[in-house]
């Protein structure tokens, strides 16, 4: 993996730039197209928009692509490559990575600012890192064509070399030459048909790095001076120091320094070991604050109250009031969730060294402007001087996409304070009680079926935290007071779609808990809601779950071609061992259709997930292997929250605090997962957050299909 952190960003921004040998070629999507994220464009010129993100040809015949995302074990260090050596006819062999630095140029662009998260990143980039490549070989042949003295149109490229009859050069011969020439003003780009690469299996360029131990983590950074913090946070959310004793810390052999921030006490060490000792060693006082008396219980109850209540009004059509009376029968239900943490297996850490006019910041995150802009505001710097070295994230979830920039906030004011260089290090159960979850929700639902068992009418209250409110992406996802992501998957539904007379009403109570964003956002609730509420509505008119979705999703062809292939992949209707049962959910996020199948038996009282079958439309696919992996890792993530995670709240503080109580997917847990990728020309959705939403319906599902128990609440638990 080839270094480029000394490589400056005043460099790379002159488009064309040599930049020790080679050719550099900048890209962007502009403005205009920001909500138009990439249908396949067809083979017609494509207008070359100012530079912004870049790619280098070496004279060694490398080919370096700068990513404007983190890489988190979702596949993009691998599949943004595949873009633009596919149109570059490189040799995938010679193609290497490198994250970029933090600058306003690689801003996303549906959110305005550097980020992962949402499952963009292959969509967002599918256009402008083909324009790269397809740009870096416009020029390659340019130059091997004056070389030759022949025209362009008799050159080809193939495996990173220009060939014209007896002719051959290798792009590294070509790239100080291809450097000096004009950048095209359109491109033509490959029409699909012609691709080799994309839509491929391809294995991912970072397993090598991650294999041999040189890919580098966040916790992974050191250099000579650096200290290690540990930091004492308050055990309830908005309490604070009233005083301190720091003697017996200071006695712990290593601790060089115990300060007052902003998030609580510090303990700087010589290493981690001796941080710990030391925080544990503190002596800390704290004002309680108003969040003393949270309890989940009563949250709960709270909850339950405001959903019998008016709430803000996220969908609605036809009297749904007035249907409900003339209902041949009626389903009422409560559906919940509770809070949820990320749990990533690398825990929050930033390392941070500040100079006289610089600040450096080494992190695993999700969030690079906002991360930037918080640092220079707290070290009154400019934006530009402060440089975010964006490492590999070990497990992200949203967790590392922190509004507020929490752990690197935190790490920065340490750094300050201790003047001298300092990685603040959380551990797991700093990480487990640190705040930002998945927040808990309630649903309540009563839905009015004819005299034949469809619905015709639906009422629906959404209770829960707002993720958005006070974010930067509140101005774009909240409108009238509606968080899109606590509704998305309700309001939107194709089953709603059907019923002509409905309503969802959202409330967002505040609780003093911090929420976040969490693998599928929304989706994690509304799936298993929306899933189990059809599934009941099916057997209650002792319909096959499969065949009264159908009829349900007539319209939706795309939800109806995963749902036909899943069934008919898993072998939906035909005979299992004794003791097991099948369980069916489809769903739709991010832009990508999926359905599950999940054979299920119960073992000594406890859930047992045999197989699931996964299908998914996706659009157009860039690496098979890839979405094949992300669907696994999904249905491993999902599984979790499905039968073990929840964080529980007593007398203000978080019950839970390790994975021995804040239980994940086990390994010998883990069911045979098989994923049938659908072959389409749509444009592409996500990968990396969809596979986790509908695992939870299809298993409650499976488990009222064989026990005839209905398990509206996550995590799932059978009756005695």
């Amino acid at each position: 993996m080839n270094d480029l952190s000394n490589t400056s960003r005043r460099d790379f921004l002159k488009t064309g730039a040599l930049v020790g040998g080679g050719l550099v070629i900048g890209f962007t999507v502009p403005a205009a197209n920001r909500f138009a994220h990439a249908a396949s464009p067809p083979p017609a010129p494509a207008a070359l928009p100012p530079a912004n993100a870049f790619l280098r040809v070496g004279s060694d015949d490398s080919v370096t692509v700068l990513l404007a995302h983190s890489e988190m074990g979702q596949g993009i260090w691998t599949a943004l490559p595949m873009l633009i050596a596919e149109e570059l006819d490189a040799d995938w062999s010679r193609v290497r990575v490198a994250h970029a630095p933090a600058a306003p140029v690689y801003a996303h662009i549906m959110f305005g600012m550097q980020m992962t998260g949402g499952s963009s990143s292959t969509w967002s980039e599918f256009e402008r890192y083909r324009q790269a490549g397809a740009t870096a070989r416009v020029l390659l042949v340019q130059a091997a064509a004056q070389r030759w003295g022949v025209k362009p149109a008799d050159c080809r490229v193939d495996q990173g070399v220009v060939s014209s009859g007896a002719h051959r050069a290798r792009f590294g011969e070509l790239a100080d030459a291809a450097n000096a020439l004009p950048a095209p003003k359109t491109v033509a780009l490959k029409d699909p048909k012609d691709w080799k690469l994309i839509g491929k299996a391809t294995r991912r360029l970072d397993t090598p790095e991650k294999i041999t131990g040189r890919a580098e983590f966040g916790m992974d950074v050191r250099f000579d001076g650096l200290l290690t913090a540990v930091v004492a946070r308050p055990p309830v959310f908005g309490a604070s120091v009233k005083s301190f004793d720091a003697t017996r810390a200071k006695a712990i052999p290593g601790v060089r320094q115990v300060l007052q921030v902003p998030s609580g006490i510090a303990v700087v060490a010589d290493h981690f070991w001796a941080a710990k000792l030391g925080r544990d060693a503190l002596v800390v006082n704290w004002n309680p604050g108003p969040n003393a008396a949270l309890d989940s219980k009563a949250l709960k109850a709270e909850f339950g109250r405001l959903a019998d209540t008016r709430g803000l009004r996220a969908a609605k059509a036809g009297d749904s009031g007035r249907a409900l009376k003339k209902a041949a029968r009626t389903l009422q239900a409560d559906y919940s969730v509770p809070y949820l943490a990320h749990a990533p297996m690398e825990p929050m850490n930033a390392t941070v060294r500040i100079g006289r006019d610089s600040c450096e910041v080494w992190a695993g995150t999700q969030f690079q402007t906002l991360d930037q802009m918080v640092a220079a505001q707290i070290t009154g710097l400019k934006p530009e001087q402060v440089q975010i070295h964006t490492m590999f994230l070990g497990g992200g979830f949203g967790r590392r996409a922190t509004p507020t920039s929490d752990f690197v906030s935190e790490a920065v004011h340490v750094a300050k304070a201790a003047g001298r260089p300092v990685k603040t290090v959380w551990t797991r159960e700093d990480d487990v009680r640190g705040g930002y979850y998945r927040p808990a929700y309630l649903h309540r639902v009563s839905i009015g079926v004819d005299a034949k068992g469809w619905p015709m009418a639906w009422q629906h209250a959404v209770v829960g935290q707002s993720i958005l409110a006070g974010t930067p992406m509140e101005p774009l996802m909240v409108k009238d007071g509606i968080d899109a992501t606590s509704v998305e998957g309700v309001s939107d539904s194709p089953y709603l779609k059907e019923v002509k007379a409905h309503t969802v009403e959202l409330h967002s109570p505040q609780t003093g808990i911090p929420v976040l964003w969490w693998r599928s956002v929304g989706h994690s609730h509304t799936a298993f809601v929306m899933e189990g509420l059809i599934d009941e509505l099916a057997l209650s008119a002792q319909q096959d779950p499969v065949a009264y979705r159908r009829a349900l999703l007539q319209k939706h062809p795309r939800h109806l071609g995963v749902l036909d292939l899943a069934a008919r992949k898993s072998g939906w209707g035909s005979p299992l061992p004794a003791g097991r049962a099948r369980g069916v959910a489809v769903h739709e996020s991010f832009g990508s259709t999926i359905a599950q199948v999940a054979e299920v038996s119960v073992q000594d009282g406890r859930i047992r997930v045999h197989r699931v079958t996964c299908a998914i439309d996706c659009g157009i696919v860039v690496n098979p292997a890839g979405v094949e992996a992300q669907m696994e890792s999904g249905i491993a993530f999902g599984l979790g929250a499905a039968l073990h995670s929840r964080l529980e709240f007593r007398d203000g503080r978080v019950q839970q605090s390790n994975f021995h109580d804040f239980q994940v997917l086990r390994l010998d847990e883990m069911p045979q997962v098989d994923v049938h990728i659908v072959s389409s020309t749509e444009k592409p959705g996500g990968v990396g957050e969809p596979g986790a939403a509908p695992i939870a319906p299809a298993v409650a599902n499976a488990i009222a299909a064989l026990t005839g128990q209905r398990l509206r609440e996550l995590p799932l638990q059978l009756s005695a």
